[in-house]
């Protein structure tokens, strides 16, 4: 499934059905960098689940404040709109296919 670039205007429409997992990640943040081939990955592996990233910057504080987006990277599964489960932090492929499927079951 194609991945798609969110920011506050277009957010709660992305994830309100369905399974979405949202990276929030910056580009001046190096496991962010690191972690982005890991996450374009899965996007192609799952299909059925929506993958989106959310670039924190300037314009974009009100979703991360809403979801206290402390730390990044920080990867949030989305069912139908809720907070199903969330994680921060690099994963290797392995473990986040695992997670992926986890939060997808």
């Amino acid at each position: 499934m194609a991945l798609v670039h969110l920011d506050d205007s277009n957010f709660a429409d992305a994830i309100a059905s369905g399974v979405t997992i949202v990276d929030f990640w910056a580009s001046w943040c190096g496991p962010c960098r690191m972690f982005g081939p890991t996450f374009e990955a899965a996007s192609n592996k799952h299909a059925g689940v929506k993958f989106a990233k959310f670039e924190l910057d300037e314009k974009n504080r009100r979703t991360a404040a809403k979801y206290g987006i402390r730390s990044i990277p920080t990867i949030m599964a989305f069912q139908d709109g809720e907070v199903k489960e969330s994680i921060t932090g690099l994963m290797d492929p392995d473990d986040f296919d695992r997670w992926v499927n986890s939060v997808n079951s």
